[in-house]
């Protein structure tokens, strides 16, 4: 982790040793991560956790997603901040008259005037009405997954579960093709103003989370196949899941609140 925040903070600052330190550092951590699950499978296979040990993993992994959902809380506190409170009181009337006598307190906001760039707002339609639609469908597949996993069709869970990682993939693709239209023809970037950087930061979190999730559910699917689990016990199968619908949920109020309102 000191050389993954060392070479982030180098390639932040534009030094010429950042991406390099930063690439070693995850490299690192990729191996790490991948010897500590590949033990944690090996134990559970084999039998070597109890009930105990299972508890734990659920109180863990409950606690991992309650600390997401805190993360993602800050991030759509900072909006409803800058909407509802700073923007109506730098437009009042004290403050136009003595910082930004042209200043108005309206939503996308550009601030005061000439100082960000003239750009178009990213509306619902089509590509995040259709990633909903990707999601919410991800959702259903992953849970019939589940269900046939509890009553032993492994066939069927191998199907719907890879189902469930292309879903997950589309909706990747399709977002990195919304940004690329974003910056290309609506002059939308991480630097335009409140709007930009809120807009970029929370849908930016979010795909990163898709990709997280994904690749969980990826993993559980090459252990399925490799013949792990059985419909008593399937415990990263149900870590991988509970992930992946706190994922629907937060893009819900995403698709709400940042494409609607």
């Amino acid at each position: 982790m000191v050389l993954f925040g060392y070479g982030a903070a180098g390639t932040v600052n534009g030094t010429a040793y950042g991406p390099y330190v930063l690439s070693t550092g995850f490299a690192v951590l990729i191996y790490m991560m991948y010897g500590w699950f590949h033990q944690v499978s090996i134990e559970s296979e084999t039998g070597q956790y109890g009930k105990n040990v299972d508890i734990s993993f659920r109180w863990s992994m409950g606690w991992f997603i309650f600390s997401e959902v805190m993360f993602f809380a800050g991030f759509f506190g900072a909006l409803f901040y800058a909407r509802a409170i700073t923007l109506p009181w730098l437009s009042d009337l004290d403050h136009r008259a003595v910082l930004w006598p042209d200043f108005a307190g309206n939503w996308p906001n550009s601030g005061p005037a000439g100082t960000i760039e003239s750009f178009q707002t990213m509306g619902p339609w089509p590509i995040p009405t259709i990633n909903t639609a990707l999601l919410l469908t991800s959702g259903v597949t992953l849970t019939i997954a589940h269900h046939a996993l509890k009553e032993g069709n492994r066939g069927l869970v191998k199907l719907w579960l890879a189902a469930t990682v292309i879903l997950g993939a589309v909706f990747v693709g399709f977002q990195a093709y919304e940004y690329s239209h974003a910056y290309a023809e609506l002059n939308l970037k991480l630097t335009s103003g409140i709007y930009g950087s809120t807009f970029f930061m929370l849908t930016g979190f979010h795909g990163f989370h898709v990709c997280v999730g994904a690749i969980m559910l990826a993993v559980v699917w090459f252990r399925l196949m490799a013949g792990h689990f059985t419909a008593e016990h399937h415990f990263a199968f149900e870590a991988a899941a509970w992930y992946w619908h706190f994922v629907d949920v937060v893009w819900l109020g995403l698709y709400l609140i940042v494409y609607w309102l």
